[in-house]
């Protein structure tokens, strides 16, 4: 399979260095040159498949066949060794819980799948440098999936007093390898000094870089698998399927639209973001306009300049990603995207409904979800929607307490991590010292 940028449709590169290189160098993002609908029979096998069986059959997919079955089925075993269940609100709702793995957070699917595909395909004896930005759970899960790896050093990038704690412990207690810089910004600033990082000609000639943000097309691949498994649990049986997926980078959404390419039969998607609201603006104005991201209690969605609208617009047909989008683009997308957005209040209003109508207690970003799904299937009642639970509600253990005035329990993994010194470097926003420090590691 070759990958193309979404800023030139005519830059093509294999599997290994669009794994490796992360951004191509005009600034597009990587994307399947094909994603070509999975067999009849494939949906006939899903409601008996394994979630491994299934991550293979669509990984060998969109990556082709340059890797041998033998090791894509060890790569995506070693990555789905939890599970992803969904869980009934009710006839109408339902929860995919994505924080069964060792984050506990969705981005453990990612970050597992592509530290695995990395290390497979690293045979250059020069260490290669892992970028991250982060406005939450991308850094700890980043950090648990390439922690002691050989060869891979990760460099996590995240906003100083923007993380919960715990999410900040994940990132910055583990060593070894892993090294955090404590960015005086907010995600923003974080998210653009690794791609002035990547597009430094000079730099790069220095160092072997990567990234392990959705900017990566490796981490967005698995991300595909747990809509497919969602949908199994869930039966053909019954009204058509929405995803309500919590968005902040866009990439999950983006896995989403790729699994309905690939020809799972997701009727509707709704992107569900806080104040920061700039794909939801678009949406309904077909105005895309990024603007300086806002603090929020979903924090991990704190994100004003999301990446992956690129790719989402791409899947609609809009060919070079750096020109604004036409207007049979936004048409497209309107057909099968809603967007709602909803303030701190809201989102606290919705934790304590979910907690009191149903005894299931939901995390901040997955009551943005919540929220939105309830707008949508006001208009299209005659659905069942799928709210993807992105992170334990643990991980943000004192905002939880306040909002439902009890006790969370906190999982073994995480409470660990209370006790552990942090250790993290402060770094401003300025390119020149970001690229400093990076230099004076080598």
């Amino acid at each position: 399979m070759k990958f193309y940028s979404t800023n030139d449709p005519e830059h093509r590169v294999d599997t290994k260095e669009a794994v490796f290189r992360g951004l191509p160098a005009d600034n597009g993002l990587y994307m399947p040159e094909r994603i070509d609908p999975l067999p009849d029979r494939f949906f006939a096998e899903l409601p008996e498949m394994s979630f491994a069986e299934i991550g293979f059959r669509v990984s060998r997919r969109l990556l082709g066949d340059e890797i041998p079955d033998a090791d894509l089925r060890t790569i995506v075993e070693e990555t789905l060794n939890f599970p992803a269940p969904v869980v009934k609100l009710d006839d109408r709702r339902y929860v995919l819980e994505l924080f069964h793995g060792p984050s506990l957070a969705f981005k453990d699917f990612g970050a597992r799948f592509m530290s695995r595909l990395m290390h497979y395909y690293n045979d250059d004896p020069q260490p290669l440098t892992i970028l991250v930005a982060t406005s939450g759970d991308t850094g700890g899960a980043v950090a648990a999936g390439f922690y002691d790896t050989p060869g891979i050093e990760v460099v996590i990038l995240y906003p100083s007093g923007k993380v919960s704690e715990l999410q900040e412990k994940q990132l910055t207690t583990l060593g070894k390898n892993i090294h955090a810089l404590e960015v005086d910004g907010s995600f923003d600033d974080c998210q653009a000094l690794v791609k002035q990082a990547f597009l430094d000609v000079d730099l790069r000639q220095r160092l072997r870089l990567s990234s392990a943000n959705s900017i990566n097309i490796s981490r967005l691949i698995p991300q595909s698998f747990y809509y497919f498994e969602a949908y199994k649990q869930l039966g053909t049986i019954g009204d058509p399927v929405v995803f309500a997926v919590p968005s902040g980078n866009f990439g999950n959404i983006t896995a989403g639209l790729i699994a309905r390419q690939l020809g799972l039969p997701v009727h509707h998607f709704v992107a569900a973001t806080n104040r920061n609201d700039v794909v939801p603006r678009y949406l309904r104005a077909g105005q895309y306009a990024i603007a300086p991201s806002v603090a929020t209690l979903s924090n991990a969605m704190d994100v004003g300049a999301p990446s992956n609208f690129a790719r989402m617009t791409n899947l609609y047909g809009h060919v070079i990603g750096k020109d604004h989008p036409d207007s049979e683009t936004h048409r497209r997308m309107r057909e099968e995207i809603s967007g709602y957005a909803f303030d701190d209040g809201a989102t606290e209003d919705a934790v304590r409904e979910v907690k009191d109508r149903f005894g299931y207690t939901i995390d901040p970003h997955g009551a943005v979800g919540y929220l939105a799904l309830n707008a949508y299937q006001k208009e299209h009642p005659r659905t069942r929607g799928v709210i993807l639970e992105t992170a334990h509600p643990s991980k943000f253990l004192p905002d939880m307490q306040r909002i439902l005035s009890q006790d969370i329990a906190v999982p073994d993994r995480l409470k660990r991590l209370e006790t552990l010194p942090k250790e993290a470097t402060p770094m401003d926003t300025d390119y020149i010292s970001f690229r400093k420090w990076l230099l004076s590691r080598k």
